[in-house]
């Protein structure tokens, strides 16, 4: 391994930095529950690596890259916040959540389920009018262009088209 001549600035912050992970990762089992739920971030880790193709490019561990973006979404911290907490830069978070990101993408196979519509010899009472349906049914409205002619198959129950 090559030798580098590190200031004692960036000596400090990479130990900042290590502290930090070590802090919600192995410091305590009920710290790491609350922040990241210890079996599933390392399962997920993994999963990302091996399968998700997320890369350890020697400046970034691939736990860290996970736990920055779990804490971004998880408890809706800005970028700003994430580079305080672990002493990178904005646009180094940035990357790093877009490569997690990209990688978790390549999983949607494996994590995200398929939807599938409702059979056409549906006889629940609840679901047969939606039969070939999929998507949402919980009042959830996505806006489309239609025909004029064909408007009135798409309005709502108060009358509005979309």
């Amino acid at each position: 391994m090559p030798s580098y001549n590190l200031g004692n600035n960036t000596l400090d912050t990479l130990s900042k930095r290590s502290t930090e992970i070590r802090h919600i990762t192995r410091e305590s089992d009920d710290n790491c529950i609350y922040e990241l739920r210890r079996n599933t971030f390392a399962l997920l880790c993994d999963l990302l690596q091996t399968r998700g193709g997320l890369l350890y490019d020697g400046l970034v561990t691939i736990e860290e890259q996970v736990a920055t973006f779990l804490n971004i979404l998880a408890h809706h911290k800005k970028n700003r916040c994430i580079q305080v907490r672990f002493y990178r830069s904005g646009e180094t978070v940035s990357r790093y959540f877009h490569r997690v990101l990209d990688a978790l993408m390549r999983l949607q196979e494996i994590l995200f389920v398929r939807p599938t519509p409702v059979a056409n010899d549906c006889i629940d009472n609840r679901w047969k009018w939606f039969q070939g349906c999929l998507g949402a049914i919980d009042g959830t409205y996505i806006d489309v262009n239609v025909l004029d002619s064909d408007k009135p198959r798409y309005r709502t129950r108060k009358g509005s088209h979309y």
